[in-house]
Order: structure tokens, then sequence, then C-alpha cells
């Protein structure tokens, strides 16, 4: 039980050396930025918006823009619509994934223009059955990730090393009172 306590104050002793300032978290978002600060768990481009009678989210990822829209009172899912989405003058009519319950749009046009770093007012036309209905939302997209002005291509090394000499240090420490314990026996 000694040894745990041990290990545990070595990796007490470590810990800083994981978020110094400068640290990047697992999506190389800076861990004393103002991201961490914020809470943002994500740097997905999300948008999010409702009406009356529909609410909608939608992020932007793996090649699509993905979408979810639900009726406002109950949550029921909004299966088989017609959905068209406008920024500016561009359009695209999405796609409706059965297996996902999810729109996507596609379009490389459309996806470029609204993958560009900055703000982006969308529309969404959305038709259900004998229903209709408009939805505004503006999607944000930040700067890319990793374009944040410099490199650290030694962090993940370092970290390693890190890691393998507390190790080492917890097991030598380990021995060397395992040895004293037999001799004193």
């Amino acid at each position: 039980m000694k040894y745990l306590h041990l290990l545990f104050a070595a990796m007490l002793v470590m810990s800083p050396a994981f978020a110094s300032p400068g640290a990047h978290g697992p999506d190389g978002e800076h861990l004393d930025g103002q991201a961490a600060a914020s809470g943002t768990a994500s740097s997905v481009p999300r948008i999010e918006t409702f009406t009356e009678a529909f609410e909608l989210l939608g992020h932007l990822s793996g090649g699509e823009l993905s979408i979810m829209i639900d009726r406002y009172e109950t949550n029921e899912p909004v299966l088989n619509g017609a959905l068209e989405v406008q920024y500016k003058d561009l359009k695209a009519k999405a796609k409706f994934h059965a297996d996902l319950g999810d729109y996507a749009i596609d379009d490389p046009k459309f996806l470029a223009a609204i993958s560009k770093p900055g703000t982006h007012a969308l529309l969404f036309t959305l038709v259900v059955g004998e229903e209709s209905d408009l939805l505004e939302g503006r999607l944000t997209v930040a700067q890319a990730v990793r374009d944040h002005g410099h490199d650290h291509p030694l962090d993940r090394r370092w970290l390693l090393a890190a890691g393998a000499a507390t190790t080492l240090a917890a097991a030598a420490v380990f021995v060397v009172r395992r040895r004293r314990q037999r001799k004193e026996a």
C-alpha cells in the first residue's frame, strides 16, 4: 500500500507537465486559452434554431452538413421531409438518411462556401406533408484548430518520455524497498 502512495505522489509531481502553459487538448486547442475557459467541448461547427413548430440541430463535419429536425413541442423526429438550405445565392437540397434519421447536405460547392471561417446565415425551408416552415440560423466556423501560429512537434514525445520516467522511478523505488524488506526479515 505504501508503494501506491509513492506512485500517486510521483504522478502528482509530473501532472503540471501535462497542462503547463501552451499545452494542447485533443483537438489541438490551447488549454490555457479562451477555449478552455469557455468550456467548449468540440470545435465542430454547429447550428441550432427553432420555430413554434420545429427545432433544428446541425453540425458540419465529415464532408457534410448533417441536420436533425424534431417537432418543437414533442421532440418527435421529423422524418422523410423535404429540406432545402440556402446560403447567400447558393441552395442545396438535403438527402434524408432513413438509417440515421438525419438530413445531409453534401454538395461540394455549398460546403466549401459554408466551411470558410466566419459566421454564415443559413435559411432552411422544410416541407413535411401539408406543413412547411422557414428556419433561420447562424453557423459559426472558427479558424482551423491546428492553425494557431506555432508548432509543437516534440510535445507528444516529451509527454511519453515524462510518463516513462515516472513509471521507471516508481518501479525503482518499489524494487529498492522490497529488497530492504527482505534483508530485514
